[in-house]
C-alpha cells in the first residue's frame, strides 16, 4: 500500500510484484476458467459484431479494480468495460491522481474464438505519463513488464527490440481500413508501398509485445483508447523503440492525437512509418 508522501516510483519499487499477483489472480479466477468454455449467454455485442464483451471481461475488470485500488488507495481505475457503461469516467486519465488503465481481455474476438492470442493489460499513469505496465498472456503463460527508466522484460528476461535487418520489407500490423474514417483509411493505405509489408493486427497488446521483442517492425493504429495502448507503448519505449503520430509527435494517452500513429522497434522505423502515414515519402 502506498504511504502518504510516497511517489509512484517509490510505490513501484516495493509493489510491482503485488500488481503482478493481482493480474495473474484475475486471469486465473475469471478468464482462464472461461477460455474455450464460453456459453452463448456469456458473450454480448457492444457497438456491433466486431466489438464483443464477455463475462470474463466484466468479472476480471471488477476483480482488478478492487485489487489495484487497494494497493494504491488514492488512485482511480479506468477500465474498458467501466468506461463503456459510464463514458465520463474516461476523463480520470486527464486528472492528476494516479490512474490504473485496464483492459481485462485485449483480443476479445480471439478469446471468444478459443484462440490464445489475447492478454490482460494494466498500466499505471499519472499526469499523462505512463510509469509502469503489465502485459499478461494467460493462455501462453507469458508476462511482460516495463517500468519507465528501468527497461522492459518478458518473463524476467530483458527486451531489446533493435533495428530491423537491412534489405528486407518492414512488417507492420495495422488497423483494418474498413473500421476507420475515410482520412485514416487513406493514410493506412499509404503503407501499401514498396519496402512495407502491412498485415491486419490482432490483440494490440500482443502486437506491441512483438515489436518490443523485435519480432514485428511496427504497428499502425487508428484509434486512441488508452487501455489498448498505454501498456504496450511503454513496453516498446523501454525496449528501445519509439512512437509517433501522423503529426510526427509522440502519442499521448490523454488523447488529442493526429491519427493514425505508429510504434516501432527503433526511431528510424517510426519516422519512416509516420512519414508514410502523413503522406510523405521519408
Amino acid at each position: 500500500m502506498i504511504k502518504n508522501s510516497e511517489t509512484i516510483d517509490e510505490f513501484l519499487a516495493h509493489a510491482s510484484a503485488d500488481v503482478e499477483k493481482a493480474v495473474r489472480a484475475a486471469a486465473a479466477a475469471e478468464i482462464m476458467p472461461r477460455f474455450r468454455r464460453l456459453a452463448a449467454h456469456e458473450v454480448d455485442e457492444k457497438s456491433g459484431p466486431h466489438d464483443l464483451v464477455t463475462d470474463a471481461d466484466r468479472e476480471a475488470e471488477r476483480q482488478l479494480t478492487e485489487a489495484l485500488g487497494a494497493l494504491l488507495p488514492d488512485s482511480v481505475v479506468v477500465g474498458e468495460e467501466t468506461v463503456h457503461a459510464d463514458p465520463a469516467s474516461y476523463e480520470a486519465i486527464r486528472g492528476e491522481a494516479p490512474v490504473w488503465i485496464v483492459d481485462p481481455v485485449d483480443g476479445t474476438r480471439q478469446f471468444v474464438r478459443g484462440e490464445d492470442g489475447f492478454c490482460t493489460l494494466v498500466a499505471l499513469a499519472q499526469g499523462g505519463v505512463v510509469h509502469a505496465s503489465w502485459t499478461y498472456a494467460a493462455a501462453r503463460d507469458q508476462l511482460a513488464t516495463a517500468v519507465r527508466g528501468h527497461g522492459a522484460f518478458l518473463d524476467g528476461q530483458r527486451l531489446f527490440a533493435g533495428p530491423p535487418e537491412p534489405g528486407r520489407d518492414l512488417t507492420v500490423a495495422t488497423s483494418h481500413p474498413d473500421f476507420t474514417t475515410d482520412e485514416q483509411k487513406h493514410a493506412l493505405l499509404a503503407l501499401r508501398t514498396g519496402g512495407i509489408a502491412p498485415r491486419p493486427c490482432g490483440s494490440a497488446g500482443l502486437e506491441y509485445l512483438a515489436v518490443a521483442r523485435g519480432e514485428l517492425d511496427a504497428v499502425a493504429f487508428s484509434w486512441e483508447a488508452a487501455w489498448d495502448h498505454a501498456a504496450g507503448l511503454l513496453l516498446v519505449e523501454e525496449a528501445g523503440g519509439a512512437h509517433l503520430t501522423r503529426a510526427r509527435e509522440p502519442f499521448r494517452v490523454t488523447g488529442g492525437n493526429t491519427l493514425p500513429f505508429t510504434a516501432a522497434r527503433d526511431t528510424a522505423t517510426a519516422r519512416r512509418i509516420a512519414g508514410l502515414l502523413a503522406g510523405e515519402e521519408g
